[in-house]
């Protein structure tokens, strides 16, 4: 049900990639998208991700980190402000 509300709104809105029918947005990619704009949002906030991550695990239903792990594609913004974390942390320096 839910499913095939979301094909019709996605068809509406006109939302399409490359590839044929098993490659168009599924229902279920929001819940990917959903985890990587929330550890986007910890990194931006300066809040800890490592110590955070359990928490996005038990909030996404699963019972272990390693099936949380799968949702957490690296895109450019989180490759982006991961990279600035780790720029602070290995050159305190460069705030200066």
């Amino acid at each position: 049900m839910f499913e095939r509300a979301f094909i019709q709104i996605r068809n509406h809105a006109g939302l399409r990639r490359e590839g044929g029918r098993r490659c168009q947005p599924r229902l279920h990619d929001l819940r990917h998208t959903s985890a990587v704009h929330r550890l986007v949002r910890w990194y931006r906030e300066g809040k800890d991700v490592q110590k955070l991550l359990p928490q996005l695990s038990v909030y996404m239903g699963h019972v272990n980190l390693a099936a949380t792990q799968v949702y957490l594609s690296m895109t450019p913004e989180l490759l982006y402000e991961a990279n600035q974390r780790f720029e602070r942390y290995a050159i305190p320096e460069a705030l200066q």
